[in-house]
């Protein structure tokens, strides 16, 4: 006996009843996700007095107000601290954002309950990917991992006779960065024309990757490869819909599988350089000849890292993990200079005042007869009040990265912060505070020459600036930024005059957020290069 195969109509009408089956279950999750999200956090927060802030809707509470303001973040966080003050609360579907945009509010809790809030939030995002989940200086939470980490980085890397011993590096790199600079100039229609960002932050990435593997002899294109791959991480990173109501996460399976792909890319791109560099120790340990001083340099950040024993764990870091931990110092340290390093010469080329003083300085200091380095940057008070006032008006990033409470009952100003909160501090409106800071709009290095005012840029003493953050989470970098971009700045006065490009209106000083605070239009600049005798 045969069986009547359906008509075309029923196994249409099948299909569609399934769809709607399928739309009413999907439709179901949502609505018991929603219902089990309000619930939960609604006991999570039962007696709390949180800080004040808008009014919210059920589960995605501030998400559509912010998401729908049609303003930056950066600049509805401005609106938000006229009416609610120094602190306060944003609900960002699941997650809940603690913001502080006043200085005393940052130095309680930064530097005097700096303890209280030395942790980073527990949440589960894309990047826990790239962190090998959360094994960095910057993502670990607070204990004793983090603390191994952390030490590793500043013994190993960043002290300072660490870091004059990377002086060869820095050499190398400006040489190639000025080089770079001439030839892009003299290519171009005019003769003259420099995007500034582009050739700084290669310049930076170059510094970097020698400093962390110690390889000196990669080519050009080789280097550019490279960036090409971190510049896709930085991209994977970023924060999707699905960070704030992990309940949509399976609708952004696409998004998931691309951050892997990206991940593996970095892990091809970065393990062989590890490799090499084993193989250069081994030669070193070895009773071969030591490797050519042109092709490995004596010492780099890889190299504390191999045998790292980190408190609480077994054995060295796994390629996995050494992979991420030198990611995480090239990525860390290269937008940041290279932002600065663009609102920096933007500021030379809108006021020729500054750079006549800059140059002065240098011509003072060193001639014409050899390139600046950065034992001369040390002893130029300008270039330094240059840098300073670059760092307060135009910190690379507008947020510091965020904090969280180590434990419940932590409060601030009076308020509960819960443990499971995001605590950010917002920079802007604290180095433009006018309390804090005379003509605090206006750009003018001379407030910090002798006599003006401090620039304390660890906060320890009281906070007024902090574009490294503060406390026990402050930046480890910060005295290499600071190197990198005095540095950077003098050998471009040194070997050319800046001028606005004829093409370019007026910088207008707009910015707006990528990885880090960038200007809103690139700086394409008119440079001519100085004689020089070398």
């Amino acid at each position: 006996m045969s069986m009547q195969q359906p008509t075309m109509e029923e196994a249409a009408a099948s299909s569609l009843s399934l769809l709607q089956l399928a739309f009413t279950a999907a439709v179901a999750t949502a609505a018991l996700a929603a219902a089990v999200a309000v619930a939960r956090y609604n006991r999570r927060y039962r007696g709390l007095r949180l800080p004040p802030g808008p009014p919210g809707w059920p589960v995605v509470g501030n998400l559509f107000q912010v998401a729908f303001s049609g303003k930056l973040f950066i600049h509805y966080i401005r609106d938000l601290r006229r009416e609610y003050g120094p602190i306060l609360t944003l609900r960002m579907g699941q997650r809940t954002l603690v913001i502080i945009s006043g200085a005393e509010v940052a130095h309680e809790a930064l530097v005097e309950k700096g303890a209280e809030f030395a942790s980073r939030p527990r949440e589960n995002t894309t990047r826990n990917i790239f962190s090998s989940n959360k094994f960095t200086v910057n993502s670990a939470v607070y204990g004793p991992e983090w603390r191994s980490l952390r030490r590793n980085m500043v013994s190993g890397m960043l002290s300072a006779s660490r870091l004059r011993e990377f002086g060869r590096a820095r050499r190398r790199a400006m040489d190639r960065f000025v080089a770079r600079m001439r030839a892009e100039a003299a290519a171009s229609p005019d003769g003259a024309s420099v995007w500034v960002l582009r050739n700084a932050r290669f310049a930076v990435f170059c510094i970097l990757l020698d400093m962390t593997f110690g390889l000196l002899d990669l080519d050009e294109e080789h280097i550019v490869r490279i960036d090409a791959v971190m510049k896709r991480v930085l991209l994977a990173v970023g924060v999707r819909m699905d960070d704030y109501l992990p309940f949509l996460r399976p609708f952004f399976w696409r998004h998931q599988r691309r951050a892997l792909a990206v991940r593996a890319e970095q892990v091809v791109t970065l393990l062989p350089l590890i490799n090499r560099r084993r193989a250069i120790l081994r030669e070193m340990q070895g009773s071969s000849p030591p490797p050519d001083p042109s092709v490995a340099a004596p010492f780099s950040y890889l190299d504390s890292l191999l045998d790292l024993r980190v408190e609480g764990r077994d054995g060295a870091p796994s390629d996995d993990e050494l992979v991420t931990l030198c990611a995480e110092l090239i990525n860390g340290g290269t937008d940041t200079t290279a932002t600065a390093i663009e609102w920096g010469m933007a500021r030379i080329v809108d006021n020729p005042s500054i750079q006549a003083r800059l140059h002065e300085e240098i011509a003072r200091q060193v001639g014409d007869a050899r390139p600046v380095d950065e034992k001369d940057t040390d002893a130029m008070p300008y270039l330094q009040a240059f840098v300073k006032e670059l760092l307060r008006k135009h910190p690379p990033t507008y947020f510091s990265l965020t904090h969280a409470a180590v434990r419940p009952g932590s409060k601030l100003a009076g308020y509960d912060v819960p443990a499971d909160a995001n605590l950010d501090i917002f920079l802007p409106t604290i180095s433009e505070d006018p309390k804090l800071w005379e003509r605090p709009a206006e750009f003018d290095p001379e407030r910090f020459l002798s006599g003006g005012e401090a620039a304390d840029m660890t906060g320890s003493a009281g906070i007024r600036m902090i574009p490294f953050g503060a406390g026990r989470r402050i930046c480890p970098g910060l005295a290499m930024g600071t190197t990198h971009i005095a540095l950077m700045v003098a050998r471009m006065v040194q070997a050319f005059e800046w001028r606005a490009h004829p093409s370019q209106p007026p910088p207008d000083f707009k910015d707006k957020v990528e990885f880090t605070v960038v200007m809103d239009r690139p700086l394409l600049a008119a440079v001519k290069p100085r004689s020089l005798a070398f």
